[in-house]
């Protein structure tokens, strides 16, 4: 039997459903300091290069059909490249429980039965999402997105129509550091976009598909975000789907929202677990980061991610600089070595410049500058390769 492959529109559907997220939301409260104008100015920025990034990750993923921690294993070698999928399993881990953990709050808001409650409920609805499967969510997908791109044109009708800014509250912020918190959200889907571009039909339209789908969308909740502390003068979603009397509707955008993202987290967390050793089941894997996500949810507090954000970055960004410059520069494949050490230790070198970037307020973030260091730094040590290989008698 041949294998299904997945549509564009199915593609588009997964990373709508990507963006619509609480997580988002509550990050585009940060840019109100900035005023409405220049805080857009911002958000478009840092989703252009975190959705340019995310673009040549997938089609990385799509042209080889192997899942993102599989491309990995080309730049870093095969347990080299383990290191990657147990932070990308961490990483995903995390976001499990924070969006278990914001959704749960937000639905608390509107109808207190107990953010506990919410937690389990949230949990058991992305098991089930998990269970039902990524190739057979179509129409499920296709009806929840349905549903949630209605109510959110209502909760921006809510937020925008008010007419005039009430003023916002909360710490000021750099435009350097808005284009990069914009730049960190699609930077944390850069080591998970392969595992769904690897199985569709048309690899380099469904991950345009998917960039474009998912940047704008975000672009969407951030502005939201900002729009509900600029023109209502609270961070409060819940509060405000609450004001506006939108009651069961509220609920549903939270609860749907929160699980259709959280699934591509809890599902990749599988799927990079394969990597780590074949006797895994992804599926079981991924049923385990959400049953540990949503315990964390319930015992631990999540309320400031910017840090969590920040460490991905540092993480990611060279990671996936470094495959950039070996697929489409360089072209060479490092996946029949355990480890490639050169590459690692440039990683480390990306790793601690981004580090050392976020000290220094930069107009366009430390995502670029970090990765463009990276990536000449990968073309000057194969030049150096090359040129001892040529002496060589």
């Amino acid at each position: 039997m041949a294998e299904k492959r997945t549509s564009v529109f199915e593609n588009s559907l997964i990373w709508f459903g990507a963006g619509v997220s609480l997580a988002e939301i509550l990050t585009g409260t940060y840019f109100a300091p900035l005023g409405f104008a220049k805080g857009t100015l911002a958000i478009l920025i840092g989703h252009v290069i975190g959705c340019t990034m995310l673009f040549l990750s997938g089609l990385i993923g799509g042209k080889l059909r192997q899942s993102s921690m599989e491309t990995v294993k080309r730049s870093f070698g095969q347990r080299g490249g383990m290191l990657f999928a147990l932070l990308n399993i961490l990483q995903l881990v995390g976001w499990t429980a924070i969006m278990i953990y914001d959704g749960a709050l937000a639905a608390n808001g509107v109808w207190q039965a107990g953010r506990w409650l919410w937690c389990l409920v949230i949990g058991a609805l992305i098991i089930l999402w998990i269970l039902i499967g990524v190739r057979n969510l179509g129409k499920l997908n296709t009806v929840a997105m349905a549903a949630l791109f209605l109510l959110t044109m209502v909760l921006c009708y809510v937020i925008f129509g008010t007419g005039a800014a009430a003023g916002s509250a909360g710490e000021a912020i750099s435009f350097g550091a808005a284009v990069e918190m914009a730049v960190a959200m699609p930077l944390s889907w850069l080591p998970l976009i392969s595992d769904y571009t690897r199985e569709a039909q048309r690899p380099v339209l469904a991950t345009a598909a998917s960039a474009i789908v998912y940047g704008l969308v975000s672009c969407w909740m951030y502005l939201i975000g900002m729009g509900a502390a600029i023109f209502t003068g609270t961070t409060d979603i819940a509060q405000i789907m609450v004001r506006a009397g939108l009651g069961a509707a509220g609920l549903i955008i939270i609860i749907f929202s929160t699980v259709t993202t959280t699934f591509l987290d809890a599902y990749s967390a599988g799927v990079s677990s394969e990597s780590l050793s074949r006797r895994i089941s992804g599926k079981w894997a991924a049923v385990a980061a959400t049953v540990i996500g949503t315990a964390a949810a319930i015992l631990y507090p999540m309320d400031n991610i910017t840090d969590f954000l920040y460490l991905i970055g540092s993480v990611f960004a060279p990671m996936i600089a470094i495959q950039i410059a070996d697929f489409f520069f360089i072209g060479q494949d490092h996946g029949r070595r355990l480890f490639c050490w050169e590459n690692l230790a440039i990683w480390a070198v990306g790793f601690a410049a981004y580090r050392l970037l976020m000290r220094v307020d930069l107009v366009l973030g430390n995502t670029l500058p970090d990765m463009v260091i990276t990536i000449l730094l990968c073309l000057a040590v194969h030049g150096v390769r090359l040129h001892f290989r040529a002496k060589k008698p």
